[in-house]
């Protein structure tokens, strides 16, 4: 009967605190108790020993890759260029380091207060957005060879940017107001269409081309983000397409859309869902700021069960280790879609341009990690074992291993890194998105009909 009596009692003081302040008395036994199977799915506990020397080892990256001029960090090792998705990496590698204890308050104050003034402050494109690339000595926008030059926006790497400041801002609200300012910088007129709608933009010429970003799983993990600033958007997903593929008898959604037309081939990766449900538990727009774990949209959890479970099913059925996302090369095409599906084959890789890359196939360290901490099961045990180590302890982890020789795909990225710290944070946490809604500097601000015109913000939005 006691024992019914506690669980009641944590039941009651999870349903009421959302995130807000718990007794010390009993925080520790709270966190024992929503940190639980009951409402964490996949891997959950303290770190162990060997978990430690992988976080310190991704966070080494960081350390090494920070320019103490600007405050944001190298997109690939050594070299001074950032997109807006790898910035949102950075603040996601340091939110993790510090959860985990890996660096202390001090440094991550001065770390988070740098990367806030530089985002406060950046140049945008045409005063817009973020431009898409920067220079990371410097701070100017880029183009695509690093060199100065505005390019455009990209919303799937906003989407992100905004999910790691809401993330931030839910878990630190000290620093909600200086977070604030930086959305509230930003004109939404282009990006956010009246039906709610994502856009890019490239700047062709004198003139910016709008166009749409169907990655599968991307484009409704940058949704969310947009969602948690209040806008209400309703993405056509890539992955709402008509037709499925089978492989290994499970069905797997596919782009029916003309490729020549759009110019891309929307392949089918593992990274979007397994961000999802690392930092949203694949929850549904409405249950984002729930203080709910196990709030979970049906149909998005199921489609990312299933993108693992097929993974499974190839080393089960091949003996073919499979964790498959878009990763780096050290040498041309430089960036790999490592498909589970793209136009019109399953295992397909490919660059840009959509040509087939085979040697570029591998077990990717990211997806890996991913994957390993959200199911707990004899494969991902396996899946874990096969790239436990690679990585450099004074550097961090390499993109993956190649999966025709087993050879190291040598290249050290923010984006993997920061995935290691995100799963060992997932671990210790479960979902990384705080709960709960508080009165802060944005969301007073959006209140003042006044303040909150010219910038298409949500209230704008709504009445286009």
């Amino acid at each position: 009967m006691r024992k019914q009596w506690t669980v009641c009692l944590l039941l009651i003081l999870l349903s009421c605190n959302g995130c807000g302040v718990v007794a010390r008395g009993v925080v520790k036994g709270y966190h024992a108790f929503v940190d639980s199977e009951l409402f964490h799915r996949g891997r959950h506990g303290a770190l162990t020993e060997e978990e430690g020397k992988w976080a310190k080892a991704a966070w080494n990256y960081f350390k090494n890759n920070t320019q103490s001029q600007t405050g944001i960090a190298n997109a690939v090792d050594y070299y001074p260029s950032s997109t807006v998705w790898q910035m949102a990496d950075y603040l996601a590698a340091l939110v993790s380091a510090h959860e985990l204890e890996v660096i202390g308050r001090e440094e991550f104050d001065q770390r988070l207060s740098q990367l806030l003034h530089f985002l406060n402050t950046m140049h945008l494109f045409q005063d817009k957005l973020p431009n898409k690339a920067y220079n990371t000595q410097t701070g100017a926008p880029a183009n695509y060879e690093n060199k100065p030059g505005e390019i455009g926006w990209s919303a799937i790497d906003i989407g992100r940017l905004l999910t790691w400041l809401a993330i931030t801002k839910s878990r630190y609200p000290a620093y909600g107001e200086y977070i604030g300012r930086i959305v509230l910088r930003w004109h939404f007129c282009d990006v956010v269409d009246k039906s709610g709608t994502l856009y890019s933009g490239m700047k062709k010429g004198e003139r910016v081309e709008l166009y749409r970003e169907r990655l599968a799983g991307y484009d409704r993990y940058a949704a969310k983000g947009f969602e948690l600033w209040g806008f209400d958007i309703k993405p056509e997903s890539a992955t709402e397409a008509a037709c499925h593929v089978q492989i290994y008898g499970i069905d797997i959604p596919y782009d029916t859309l003309d490729q020549r037309e759009r110019g891309d081939f929307s392949p089918l990766c593992s990274l979007g869902f397994l961000l999802d449900g690392m930092e949203f538990n694949w929850n549904a727009p409405g249950d984002l700021k729930s203080g709910d774990r196990r709030t979970a949209d049906p149909g998005a959890a199921k489609l990312a069960e299933d993108i693992y479970k097929v993974q499974e099913a190839r080393y089960l059925r091949e003996g073919i280790f499979t964790a498959r996302t878009d990763h780096q090369l050290p040498q041309a095409p430089f960036f790999v879609y490592d498909s589970i599906f793209a136009a019109g084959y399953p295992w397909n890789v490919i660059s840009d341009d959509g040509r087939y890359q085979k040697d570029a196939a591998a077990v990717s360290t990211k997806a890996a990690f991913g994957m390993w901490v959200l199911w707990k099961t004899p494969y991902t045990d396996a899946l874990i074992g096969s790239i436990g180590t690679l990585f450099d302890p004074e550097r961090g982890w390499y993109e993956g291993r190649l999966e025709r020789t087993g050879g190291y795909l040598y290249v050290i990225t923010a984006g993997t890194n920061a995935a290691v710290l995100e799963a060992l944070f997932y671990k210790t946490r479960g979902r990384l998105l705080g709960c709960g809604e508080r009165e802060d500097y944005y969301s007073l601000y959006m209140k003042d009909p006044f303040k909150a015109q010219g910038h298409c913000y949500p209230p704008e939005a709504a009445c286009r």
